[in-house]
């Protein structure tokens, strides 16, 4: 991890779904450069606090706290314990997400329901209670020039359709509107808002997609970068974001996808 211990010194952040994967990664990263960070977690207690052992190993500070981000009251009950222990919140990264994948015709509404409630509600919930307190707490200068940051964890879904996964692709594009209406909205308060949408990212949810020789090569067939992304590659992406040196950009997706939404299929021609 190479960014200044001092980049994001003094900053407090929380990050949703961050017990693996990119979540973790970007816990990691963030601390890394000098923030206090709350691991939310929803199952993976265990996992969770060996993160925050791992940074207060190496002089960081963090915290462990489980919630449900698609339920509104536990989302409120994170938040006000994130509150208590840092005593504010200057960065939201709104990872946690799921997949419950069927062919259409197949999809039940309580798969719908749960990966709208995870990944586009849950953003939603997590990102109106850090406007609160960016709002209430307004610009420290000494601190960073945005009175807040929040950096939502989209994917390539977000522009691409996806048969069989109608409900992650729906939460996905629904997340880039909401992403951008937030950052219209919030801007004259020196507010952030921006989205990261991920390509193939090698993390323990999808596996199967990369795990063996014929399946990746079947994967770098839609990547022209020709390689599967790792999980640095998003945490990277997200400490920019989050620091004073993406302070002009507002309201936009940084897609972090090795060039999957370049239409390789084309690359001959058509």
């Amino acid at each position: 991890m190479s960014y200044s211990p001092y980049l994001l010194k003094d900053q407090k952040a929380l990050v949703t779904g961050a017990s693996s994967g990119i979540g973790e990664a970007i816990a990691r990263y963030l601390a890394s450069s000098g923030a206090a960070v709350a691991i939310n977690y929803h199952s993976e207690a265990e996992s969770a606090q060996k993160i925050v052992d791992d940074i207060q190993a190496n002089n960081g500070e963090a915290l462990a706290i489980q919630a449900d981000v698609s339920k509104e009251d536990q989302v409120k009950a994170m938040f006000s314990q994130v509150l208590n222990q840092f005593g504010t919140i200057d960065i939201l990264v709104n990872n946690a997400g799921i997949q419950k994948d069927s062919a259409f015709v197949d999809m039940t509404l309580d798969h719908w329901n749960a990966v709208i409630g995870v990944n586009l509600t849950g953003q939603f919930l997590c990102a109106r209670e850090a406007a609160k307190e960016f709002l209430r707490r307004g610009v420290q200068p000494h601190i960073s020039c945005a009175a807040g940051k929040i950096i939502c964890i989209s994917s390539v879904h977000e522009v691409i359709p996806w048969a069989g996964h109608v409900n992650y692709a729906a939460s996905k594009g629904g997340i880039n509107m909401m992403m951008q209406s937030i950052a219209q909205e919030l801007a004259p308060h020196k507010i952030r808002v921006n989205s990261i949408a991920p390509g193939a990212i090698k993390t323990p949810i999808n596996t199967s997609a990369w795990d063996t020789p014929e399946a990746e090569a079947k994967l770098l067939q839609l990547i022209p970068a020709k390689r599967v992304g790792n999980v640095a590659d998003i945490a990277k992406a997200a400490v920019w974001l989050a620091s004073d040196d993406s302070d002009y950009v507002n309201g936009t997706t940084i897609f972090v996808d090795g060039g999957m939404t370049l239409y390789p299929g084309f690359t001959e021609n058509g």
